[in-house]
């Protein structure tokens, strides 16, 4: 697996990015009907995807941040759900 990311590295960061772009677009044009669960849900795949990519090229200056949204989506995720205040 750790190969195939490595072969299409610029185009799951590209991919990583362009959905973290259209969450938040998403959250800000619709404002509070927007689809929390999902966008956080969107949002934590995205970056556990850019966490591993970061991860393979060996580069902490995004592996730091990204697995810091990892928590931040799982949070997200738990007040979307009512599990977490």
């Amino acid at each position: 697996m750790n190969a195939f990311v490595l072969r299409h590295l610029k185009t799951l960061k590209m991919l990583g990015v362009l959905l973290r772009i259209g969450c938040f677009s998403v959250v800000s044009w619709c404002g509070p009907a927007s689809p929390f669960l999902i966008v956080w849900c969107l949002n934590t795949v995205d970056a556990i995807r850019l966490t591993w990519c970061s991860r393979l090229k060996r580069d902490t200056a995004y592996t730091l941040p990204n697995g810091f949204w990892i928590l931040v989506g799982l949070a997200g995720v738990l007040r979307a759900q009512h599990w977490l205040l």
